[in-house]
């Protein structure tokens, strides 16, 4: 297949999609059908493409709804790899397992590798793409998976389902140890997010540029897209300035970016589409739990306000 081929794609916007609800998060409580389908009904008129992270029972639902009401989406679904090695250079401290801790793993994700290729081949129709793994290899993460087992999920998935795969990360890792990797994908998927790199919001966009183009012109003759992007509108001040955010902040880079990646045909998962208070710690400024364009009530923010 031509690589180019993967993305002969009809004009749309993408967005991440995550539907877990105040009280709700993976693994205890996911959204009803009701629900879903709530938040399919605000996203479908702005939105085409929806980036899923887990083959999970709430994509099922995710994937049910799009199916049952005729909804115009197309999926890239994702497998969320967990910890197969301990990571000692976790920031938070979050990388370290037992060795009876990562053999379950390894035998979780190769279920959900398994899961992956499922709904690849019962979903032809809604899913488009299908990725192995996310932020997985960077040097920070608390889920970290070797590049030569990333590899082999991604050969087992093209082996049996029909969709271009992907692995979404980090742009760095690109730059520096996936080239592997990077030969066998069909597309390359990179995560730029300059207010976590301490860039203020007018230095943001070129940074981003700056992230996409080092990988796309390492690697010429593969697609890039950007499967994650977007601006916090909260932080408690640890690893973001609480003075780079703001509703108004997350407009500007939002305005920008679409005009920017719309010019230059660049397929952009904008992150994300609802707040999801289940993320980071328990504080309420924690800038993870702030990333969406609609708050968790489903309340629009500044960016998407009429």
């Amino acid at each position: 297949m031509d690589t180019f081929e993967a993305f002969s794609i009809d004009p749309g916007q993408a967005i991440c999609y995550s539907g877990f609800r105040d009280g709700q998060r993976p693994g205890a409580g996911i959204p009803t059908y009701e629900q879903v389908k709530e938040d399919l009904l605000i996203l479908q008129n702005d939105w085409k493409y929806l980036r899923l992270f887990d083959c999970d029972e709430h994509a099922e639902v995710v994937l049910d709804v799009i199916r049952n009401e005729q909804l115009d989406f197309r999926i890239m679904l994702g497998a969320y790899i967990e910890a197969e090695m301990n990571n000692f250079n976790c920031p938070w401290g979050g990388g370290i397992y037992s060795r009876q801790e990562l053999d379950r793993n390894a035998y979780v994700n190769q279920e959900k590798i398994y899961k992956l290729i499922e709904f690849g081949n019962r979903y032809p129709d809604i899913i488009s793409w299908l990725s192995v793994g996310n932020e997985a290899c960077v040097d920070w993460t608390d889920h970290y998976v070797h590049e030569d087992k990333v590899l082999e999920y991604v050969n087992q998935v093209k082996s049996e389902a029909k969709q271009p795969v992907t692995f979404c990360e980090n742009y760095e890792p690109w730059l520096s140890k996936l080239s592997k990797l990077a030969e066998a994908v069909d597309f390359i998927s990179i995560h730029t997010y300059p207010v976590w790199e301490y860039k203020n919001i007018d230095e943001a966009l070129d940074y981003t540029k700056e992230n996409y183009y080092s990988v796309a012109e390492k690697y010429p003759d593969k697609p890039v897209v950007i499967t994650e992007a977007g601006w916090t509108t909260h932080s408690n001040g640890k690893g973001i300035d609480p003075a780079n955010v703001s509703e108004h902040y997350q407009k500007i880079y939002f305005e920008k970016l679409l005009k920017w990646v719309t010019e230059e045909n660049i397929l952009t998962f904008y992150f994300e589409a609802f707040d999801e208070a289940w993320k980071g710690s328990p504080e309420p400024m924690e800038p993870e739990k702030h990333w969406g364009l609609y708050r968790t009530d489903r309340t629009p923010k500044l960016v998407v306000s009429v």
